[in-house]
């Protein structure tokens, strides 16, 4: 799975950073990184959520918002990454805005502000970048890019994920209930 995520995104992988957990810290990924040309692999510290605030944050406004907090059975994990392939992660990257500013007061407060004229989405930052086109994978261009991103609506999209979302959870409840 690990695998076909790495290959699924357009850019070049050059680091590659995980919390301290043995699905990350092992052998496999190891070989699998050095297969892929990874340079770097760098890991938290144990029992420091801030050192992968990133991720955390993700968890947050993304997984937990869309998938929730129950437990998923494993025997439905073929079902949730196609549906995160499939129509979250392509939502999230070319149709949801979520770029923010931080902001220091003179208390040296920082907050998160969403200024309209920054607003972007994860695909926008990444071609804003100078020399954007460097960091793509052989074979991706912007131009391919832009058809995906375009094919359908903000609102489009957002509609089709949440059928997709109702449709997978009504499965998994359902054979959830026959199974028991």
């Amino acid at each position: 799975m690990l695998e076909a995520l790495l290959q699924s995104l357009p850019f070049v992988i050059i680091g590659f950073h995980t919390d301290n957990g043995s699905e990350y810290i092992n052998r496999d990924v190891a070989k699998l990184l050095n297969k892929l040309l990874i340079e770097e692999q760098t890991k938290s510290r144990s029992r420091h959520s801030n050192d992968n605030a990133q991720a955390e944050s993700k968890n947050g406004a993304i997984v937990r918002k869309h998938l929730g907090y129950s437990h998923i059975p494993q025997r439905f994990a073929t079902l949730v990454n196609d549906f995160c392939r499939d129509y979250l992660n392509p939502y999230i990257n070319f149709h949801r805005p979520c770029l923010a500013e931080t902001i220091t007061d003179a208390k040296g407060r920082q907050r998160k502000r969403y200024p309209y004229k920054l607003m972007m989405t994860p695909y926008d930052k990444l071609k804003s970048l100078p020399q954007a086109q460097t960091f793509l994978k052989p074979g991706i261009t912007f131009a391919r890019l832009d058809e995906l991103a375009g094919a359908m609506s903000d609102n489009a999209a957002a509609e089709r994920m949440n059928e997709a979302r109702s449709r997978l959870f009504k499965t998994i409840f359902n054979r959830s209930k026959t199974a028991a």
